[in-house]
Order: C-alpha cells, then sequence, then structure tokens
C-alpha cells in the first residue's frame, strides 16, 4: 500500500513538473512585444485615478496597474493610463483599445461572463450611497421621495438606484449625465438634489470638489454591495493570472508585515512563507510566467495593499476613509489572500 501511494506521489510531483511553466498568451505576448502596459482607468476620481498638472497619475486603481507592470517588466512605470467613461469603458476593453481596466468597477455575474470578462480579485470593496446638501434638511435616504438625482448611465449605480426607489414605494427623476465632472458640476449647480455613486466616490467627491465640503452629508443608508476590482479579456489565462496575483501580492505583503521601506531587510527572513514570497525560495515566479523578484518588485515600487490604501484613499489622503471592509481578515475586514506558495 505504502508503494502505492509513493506511485502516486511522484505522478503528482511529475505533474506539477510538466505545469510548472505558465504558458504566455497573446494579450501578455502584446503587452511584452509593446513594452508598455495599457490601463483603462476613470476620467478622474480623487484617491483611485487622477491626474495632476504633470500628467502623473496616482489613485488605489493606478497602483493596481502598477503593480501588474513591476510583476511583468519589474518597472512599475511602464503604464499607459487611458481615461475611460462608465459608458466606453467596457468597449474599450473588448476592442483591445486598453489591456486591463481598473476604474471602480463592480463586479458582477453578467460582466464576469455574458461580456466576454475575467475579474480577477477585487482591490476596494465598495457600497453605493447618496450625497445632498444640508440644507435640503434630509438625515435618510428613507427621506427622498420625489428628489431629481444626478447619476451616470451604464453603472451598476443607475440600476440599484431604481430598485431602491421602487422597493420603497418611492418616486426620483433621474437627471442622467455620462461625463462624471460633468454630473459633479450639476449636483453642485444645484441641477439636482441628490448626488449618487458608490460611497467612495461621494467620499472623493465632497473632498476634492465640493465648493465648500461641510455644506454636503453622505446620507447613511448604503443600498448595494459594489465590489471593484480589475478586469481583462476572456481568453488568456496567463495574463489574468499575472493581474489576479499581482492584487494578491500587494495584500499578502501586507499581512506578512513586508512594506516598501522593510523589504530589503525581509529578504534575510528566515520564515519560510516570506523566502517564497519575495523569490528567495525560488518558483512562484515561475509558475507565474515572471521574474522571481516580481513581488519585491511590486512592494518596492508600489507598497503594499495598506500602504496604497492608505496614501492614496484611508488617513494620509485628503479622503480619510477608514479601511473598514477593506482591512485585512485579520483584522476584521474582507480583503483576504491565497497564499503564494
Amino acid at each position: 500500500m505504502l508503494k502505492k501511494y509513493m506511485a502516486a506521489g511522484a505522478i503528482a510531483v511529475g505533474l506539477v513538473g510538466v505545469a510548472g511553466t505558465a504558458q504566455a498568451g497573446k494579450d501578455l505576448d502584446a503587452v511584452k512585444a509593446r513594452g508598455q502596459l495599457i490601463c483603462g482607468v476613470s476620467t478622474g476620481v480623487a484617491g483611485f485615478a487622477s491626474a495632476d498638472s504633470q500628467g502623473k497619475w496616482t489613485g488605489i486603481d493606478v497602483d493596481v496597474c502598477r503593480a501588474v507592470s513591476a510583476a511583468i517588466f519589474g518597472d512599475s512605470e511602464k503604464v499607459k493610463y487611458v481615461p475611460t467613461t462608465a459608458q466606453q469603458r467596457f468597449t474599450a476593453l473588448q476592442s483591445g483599445e486598453v489591456d486591463l481596466l481598473a476604474r471602480t468597477t463592480t463586479y458582477t455575474l453578467t460582466r464576469d461572463t455574458a461580456l466576454g470578462f475575467d475579474f480577477t480579485g477585487v482591490n476596494y470593496y465598495d457600497g453605493q450611497g447618496f450625497m445632498v446638501n444640508k440644507k435640503l434638511g434630509v438625515k435618510s435616504a428613507k427621506e427622498l421621495n420625489g428628489a431629481t438625482v444626478c447619476v451616470q448611465p451604464g453603472t451598476t449605480t443607475e440600476l440599484n438606484l431604481a430598485d431602491y426607489f421602487r422597493t420603497n414605494k418611492m418616486t426620483f427623476k433621474p437627471v442622467v449625465i455620462e461625463k462624471i465632472e460633468e454630473v459633479r458640476a450639476a449636483f453642485f449647480a444645484g441641477r439636482c438634489d441628490v448626488f449618487t455613486t458608490d460611497a467612495s466616490g461621494l467620499y472623493a467627491t465632497r473632498a476634492a470638489n465640493a465648493p465648500t465640503p461641510d455644506d454636503y452629508i453622505i446620507l447613511p443608508e448604503i443600498i448595494s454591495k459594489e465590489p471593484l476590482g480589475p478586469v481583462v479579456r476572456h481568453g488568456d489565462n496567463q495574463f489574468a493570472d499575472i493581474v489576479r496575483w499581482a492584487l494578491y501580492a500587494m495584500i499578502e505583503a501586507e499581512e506578512y508585515g513586508i512594506t516598501s521601506k522593510n523589504v530589503d531587510e525581509m529578504l534575510k527572513s528566515e520564515n519560510p512563507s516570506i523566502k517564497r514570497i519575495l523569490g528567495v525560495t525560488p518558483g512562484m515566479g515561475k509558475a507565474l510566467g515572471v521574474d522571481e523578484k516580481w513581488v519585491y518588485n511590486i512592494v518596492k515600487q508600489v507598497g503594499n495593499y495598506g500602504e496604497s490604501f492608505d496614501r492614496n484613499v484611508g488617513m494620509g489622503s485628503p479622503l480619510k476613509i477608514a479601511r473598514g471592509q477593506n482591512a485585512l481578515w485579520t483584522q476584521g475586514g474582507l480583503q483576504y489572500a491565497p497564499p503564494i506558495r
């Protein structure tokens, strides 16, 4: 019987050896040949993706693009950012105009299947909320019957809005505007009573765009689940794997206390998990089809998930959003990465 189990183990090891190196697909080949990742981002959401006056992009979504670039090229800056509206984004990905979407896009069944996409994880757990001017005197979304509501088309936001008002037997008048900057302008100009989008977007809009931020309140109701994450096209499993594990690497690094500041020191760690993660013990890079230093490059150049969250949307940013559901699973949150092993 022991011999039988040993034989089975030998076969298993042999199969691992055969499948141990990832095979490149057409999307990854195109990215490598171009020498640059083309990343679809939002047209400007503070903390998630926005460009400064020099054209430098920053944000928690931008950091996903940078992490993927670091994994593929060893350089987080080999990225071209293409701003896309909510309605344009899926066409841009389907047509090949962009390699990857990282732009506050909600993971849903139809998007993951019927549209021909693969979601590769969740980089921000969110939910839809409502913002109003304090002078409206509203304290709850249940008091919004008959309100005019600014909303973007082609979004889960638009669908959730209709569902929520119908469920609560209320009416509303939608003010539908495609470009987010025009939605904000309409709301602050008083064209609508309410602005609805993901709560993170409301905090970003209030902090970065409100004439007087203290004049606006975000109502307590969260009416939906909005798991936001990076998206790729069906058809190139290796490219999808790299995007997926680049995000997981940032989460796993935070869990093990590996930061951009101490990653060089961590190379000397005797912890077998850390040695594996940072490529001191080789194998994970080969399995993914990238350099063994892929996680080291991500953490050194981009940071771990907690560092990215803090500087872009958390307490180290103007938004000051609490970690909440985006805390690690070990700290009561939902962020959880499968092991790098």
